[in-house]
């Protein structure tokens, strides 16, 4: 079974296009922690200009994605695991949020589109996928949520540090023995969503984010 990404809903503007491009790159670590960025590299990989490309930077910046110094130029920022308290910190208490939103506050239609995604989710052949394809998927099922909840500012704040944890997530995913079990745990917190209990789903959410900050610990 192939992952894809969500197509966009509408056209994007170049710097949008370079902005989606570039920050995929740097979650999965396509463009290495700490490595300069070369934006004439990625003006002629993305086929735009460099306004776009720099524009696309800045707010990277903001991500926490890259930073910039004077003099020297702009770099993928390192992948620290000190962070990973931090990160979980924030996680913790809004993915759960977020979770009770969304069953809460779903349409019949969004309801059936969560549980098509808890099916393909189970349908999955986890052992076969890339890491790519992993972490795409599970980029997908937490986008889906955040996007469910209803609320835009909830739904940036939460990208921003899933962005970040899913780079830890790649830098140790080699090493974790066991992530049948982190897909199946996505599909019950999917159809959770979608049956509207919000107690559970937010129980689950919180489980979810606890777990991989242990599962992530234990392998390093």
């Amino acid at each position: 079974m192939t992952v894809t990404p969500d197509a966009p809903s509408s056209p994007l503007s170049l710097s949008e296009q370079a902005y989606s491009a570039i920050q995929d790159k740097l979650i999965m670590l396509d463009i290495p922690p700490m490595s300069p960025i070369d934006e004439v590299g990625l003006v002629s990989s993305l086929g735009v200009g460099r306004t776009p490309v720099r524009e696309a930077l800045k707010r990277l910046e903001v991500d926490r994605l890259v930073v910039s110094y004077a003099r020297r130029g702009t770099f993928a920022t390192a992948v620290d695991i000190t962070d990973l308290a931090y990160i979980s910190e924030i996680r913790v208490q809004l993915e759960p949020l977020a979770a009770r939103r969304a069953a809460d506050a779903t349409g019949a239609e969004a309801r059936a589109e969560l549980r098509e995604l808890a099916d393909a989710t189970e349908a999955l052949d986890v052992p076969t996928l890339t890491r790519d394809e992993l972490m795409r998927w599970d980029l997908r099922v937490h986008r889906s949520i955040y996007r469910a909840a209803g609320n835009p500012h909830l739904e940036d704040t939460l990208v921003r540090y899933d962005n970040l944890a899913t780079r830890i997530f790649c830098l140790f995913l080699d090493r974790m023995p066991d992530f049948v079990s982190h897909v199946e745990e996505h599909a019950g917190l999917l159809r959770t969503i979608a049956d509207g209990d919000g107690d559970a789903a937010a129980r689950r959410a919180r489980q979810h984010v606890q777990g991989f900050e242990k599962a992530i610990r234990a392998v390093i």
